[in-house]
Formats: C-alpha cells, sequence, structure tokens
C-alpha cells in the first residue's frame, strides 16, 4: 500500500513540474534580438529572367533564371535598387560574354564560382556591400528546337534518359535476365 501511495505522490509532483515548466516557458519574455549577421539580412526576391544564347549567328537556346538576394536590410529600406537590370545584365556577361556555362560540358560547371561572381560585380557596380548572398532558384536551360515545339503544341521528343546511376538488378531479376 505504501508503494502505491508514494508512486502516486510521485506521478502528481511529476505531473506538476512539467505542467509549471510548460506555463513558464510559453509566458516567457522573447529573447532580444541579437546582432548576428543573419538578423540584418533581409530576403530579397528576384524575377525570372531569360537569357538567349547565340551560336554562329543565330539563337540556339535560352538559359531561364531566378535568383533572390539576401542583403542588409538598413540598406534595402530606402533605396530603390535596380536589381533585376543589374541582374540581367550580369547573367549576360556571364553567360554569353564569358561563356561560364558550357551547354556541352554542364558537369563542369561551378555554381558556388558562378554565385560569388555575380555578388562580387553587382557590389562592385552598385558602390558597396549591399548583397551578402546569391541563392539561385532556377536555372535551366532549353535549345530552340524544345521552345519551338512546346510554342506549336507538339509533343516534346525526349531521348533516352542517361542514367547516371545505374539500377540495380534483384537476384530474381539476375536470374531471369540469365546472369
Amino acid at each position: 500500500m505504501i508503494k502505491l501511495v508514494i508512486t502516486g505522490v510521485w506521478v502528481c509532483a511529476i505531473t506538476l513540474a512539467s505542467v509549471y515548466f510548460s506555463v513558464h516557458m510559453a509566458t516567457a519574455p522573447a529573447p532580444a534580438p541579437d546582432d548576428s549577421k543573419q538578423s540584418q539580412l533581409e530576403l530579397v526576391k528576384g524575377e525570372t529572367i531569360t537569357v538567349p544564347i547565340v551560336k554562329d549567328g543565330a539563337v540556339s537556346g535560352y538559359f531561364i533564371t531566378k535568383m533572390s538576394f539576401m542583403m542588409n536590410k538598413d540598406v534595402v529600406k530606402g533605396a530603390t535598387l535596380p536589381l533585376t537590370e543589374m541582374t540581367t545584365d550580369e547573367l549576360f556577361t556571364l553567360l554569353i560574354g564569358n561563356k561560364m556555362i558550357d551547354i556541352a560540358k554542364v558537369k563542369s560547371f561551378d555554381p558556388g564560382a558562378f554565385r560569388d561572381t555575380i555578388k562580387k560585380n553587382i557590389n562592385q557596380h552598385l558602390g558597396g556591400d549591399y548583397i551578402d548572398q546569391v541563392m539561385l532558384e532556377q536555372m535551366d536551360y532549353l535549345s530552340k528546337e524544345e521552345v519551338e515545339a512546346n510554342s506549336s503544341g507538339q509533343p516534346p521528343k525526349t531521348g533516352k534518359p542517361v542514367h547516371i546511376v545505374e539500377p540495380v538488378a534483384t537476384t530474381g531479376e539476375a536470374a531471369a535476365a540469365g546472369h
């Protein structure tokens, strides 16, 4: 009988302590905002930008990109920055002028270097450290043929998919295939 009473008291004590702790944490004041770098940044959404790729005097395809920027809140608050225009100019320079991305060698593309170059060049054009981070939300390439097929309503012609990692056959499938 004594064990039952001690167990009951123990359960009540634990329940009361957990309720007290829950109420105390729920009504605790919010922590003061710290002066960390992350709290001083604000997300500035970018727009979708289409950059035509010219090869041998004709358009061979299009890059479709969308970028957002983490910028200093104090700078963004009162400024009207031409981010869309500057981003478009920078993308034209990197994708057409410098040919930073070679469609034939897509695997050699370094997104980190691409982001860093955009950040450095736009900050240089603006004359300060306005942009802290560049985030690539979308970066696609469509060939001229794909665009024409989509605009004419034809079903897209897709080739055989390239497997990066070959699927592993189960033992039943391997036996059926004669392996």
